[in-house]
């Protein structure tokens, strides 16, 4: 057996905060801003509720990577054999699809309000975003993880400057991150509350995060798992807390600049115009950039997660570069062909997320299948009580998605 590996702490981060960009992508941008402008801080406890629930979900999808050296789609390949594995993972690839649909909608809304080029020409430019990130592959992964988290910190700093401009009632604000009040009873409350949850637990960061820790195990040697996992616990604890304070700035920046107004935002575009009027040019010019950086940061890693469920699913190994071109092409034609016929990009981003919420059962009750199996897991296990919160959050998240596909 070879000698015990102990790398620094900080050799181990990372990960997690690939995964984080998916929590801040550019549906939950439209979702947030039409609570905040709508409903002003009352739905911020249904953000609160999401990402406790989504740091749950990615803590599992890493401690299974961990445990047992494969990722989820290659267990999910393994475990039902046959059609049933290849019915699962092509759902994940469809869900991945859609995840990109919203991120690059996002990048090519951005491109249009900042540079004015027209939004199908935009869409097109979005295919070189990824390819240029990824390219960054060559140099190592590292690279790769360095650039995202770059673009974290950009939208993060967009946000600190938007509210310093809007300057929201903070006393107001806190009660409202972590207390429930009745608002939610309304029926377009619930409806907007849905798909703030719908949208936030995703399949793709699932399988995304359950892969990329297998990027800290690559010596030769024998791990300390068990620190490993301590270590990625505070990674998805840390990047998961930053994408709920950057998912609830979008809300309370919404509230504070257009609620208090009396302005309903219904699309993004309509936000970044308004912004201006309202705050000045600086507010405006803000928010486009880190609408860019997420829907730059978002599509890399949809990407990514969509070349991880490739290989399981065709049972052999494939060219990366085909894989990652042919899906960016794929999800181009839907969008290109609604933004011919004149749809909004908010209309696309509600389909995507519609999309995301009929899969994710497909995702979430796999993952936890493998991840509180005793002969898998072994003396790494979960606690039961932490197996037993997250079925009580799956089938939450079900009944949920459930009700907002049939409200």
């Amino acid at each position: 057996m070879g000698q015990t590996l102990r790398r620094p702490f900080w050799f181990y981060l990372g990960p997690a905060f690939l995964v984080s960009v998916g929590y801040m992508d550019p549906g939950n941008w439209a979702t947030s801003l039409e609570a905040g402008s709508r409903y002003g801080y009352a739905l911020l406890w249904v953000i609160t509720l999401a990402s406790a629930i989504a740091i749950l979900m990615q803590l599992l999808a890493a401690r299974l990577g961990i445990v047992t050296g494969q990722d989820l789609a290659c267990l999910i390949a393994q475990r039902w054999s046959g059609w049933r594995a290849k019915g699962l993972l092509f759902t994940a690839v469809l869900a991945m699809m859609a995840t990109d649909l919203a991120e690059f909608l996002g990048v090519a809304v951005a491109l249009n309000l900042l540079f004015d080029i027209p939004l199908v020409w935009a869409v097109f430019l979005t295919v070189f975003d990824v390819l240029l990130i990824l390219w960054l592959e060559r140099y190592g992964f590292r690279w790769v993880e360095m650039t995202i988290i770059a673009f974290v910190a950009t939208i993060g700093l967009g946000y600190v400057i938007e509210l310093s401009i809007v300057q929201p009632d903070w006393a107001d604000v806190t009660y409202n991150w972590f207390v429930p009040n009745d608002q939610i009873f309304e029926t377009t409350a619930l409806f907007i509350a849905l798909g703030i949850i719908g949208a936030t637990v995703m399949p793709h960061n699932i399988f995304l995060h359950s892969s990329q820790v297998l990027t800290r195990l690559v010596d030769e040697g024998q791990h300390d798992k068990r620190r490993i996992m301590r270590i990625m616990r505070w990674d998805t604890i840390g990047a998961l807390t930053a994408a709920w304070l950057v998912n609830s700035a979008i809300l309370i920046m919404a509230s504070a600049a257009f609620h208090q107004q009396g302005m309903l935002i219904t699309d993004i575009d309509q936000a970044y115009v308004t912004l201006g009027p309202l705050f000045g040019q600086a507010a405006a010019l803000t928010f486009g950039i880190a609408l860019l950086a997420s829907g730059i940061a978002s599509s890399t890693t949809a990407t990514l997660a969509g070349q991880v469920v490739f290989e399981p699913l065709l049972g052999r190994p494939v060219n990366i570069a085909k894989v990652r071109m042919g899906l960016r092409l794929l999800t181009m034609v839907p969008a290109v062909i609604a933004i011919l016929l004149a749809a909004k990009p908010l209309s696309l981003l509600v389909l995507s997320q519609v999309i995301l919420s009929m899969q994710l059962p497909f995702t979430l009750v796999p993952l936890i299948l493998l991840v509180s199996n005793r002969k898998l897991m072994g003396e790494m296990r979960p606690p039961q009580w932490m197996i037993n919160v997250a079925w009580a959050c799956a089938a939450l998240i079900i009944a949920l998605n459930l009700a907002f596909l049939f409200l």
